[in-house]
């Protein structure tokens, strides 16, 4: 499995970012009010980059040497998957509720724009903690480097023909 490059998180953002802010306005004016979000959805992404960070440290405490108990591999995978998943997650959300705050900017004067664009811009935070967990456990899963070239523990190195 390849780890995410960090164009990829980038390229996500903004292209949710561009369909929020192209969104806002045309889904405002048919009466659905995108801006409205619930305090529920901040703490879900937050709980969701906790989850993520707690599956992941296992992983990582097996990975620098902490080795008390078996790791099982099929839990390892699983758990890079949901680094990545996370990490793409965090960022799609991150640049929809950017794109929403670009698009209540003109407004934000007015006080029920200025409180939505402080709940979208909290909840873009939330999600940026997610995207930012994401990678790291997505890192800490990452399996040491072999080296071939060096010889077995308490052995000689076989010659190369």
């Amino acid at each position: 499995m390849t780890p995410t490059r960090w164009t990829t998180p980038v390229v996500v953002a903004l292209l949710a970012g561009v369909v929020g802010l192209a969104a806002a306005g045309p889904l405002e004016r048919l009466g659905l009010p995108l801006t409205r979000l619930p305090w529920t959805a901040v703490v879900a992404v937050l709980v969701l980059a906790v989850v993520t960070l707690g599956l992941g440290w296992p992983v990582r405490q097996w990975n620098r040497g902490r080795r008390d108990r078996p790791l099982d591999p099929l839990r390892a995978a699983r758990t890079v998957v949901l680094g990545q998943a996370s990490a793409l997650a965090g960022s799609a959300l991150l640049g929809w509720y950017v794109g929403q705050v670009l698009y209540l900017l003109p407004e934000v004067a007015y006080p029920l724009q200025q409180r939505s664009a402080i709940n979208l811009t909290i909840a873009a935070l939330a999600s940026a903690v997610l995207l930012v967990a994401g990678l790291l456990v997505e890192r800490w899963c990452r399996l040491p480097e072999d080296d071939d070239d060096a010889p077995p523990p308490g052995g000689l190195a076989e010659p190369h023909l």
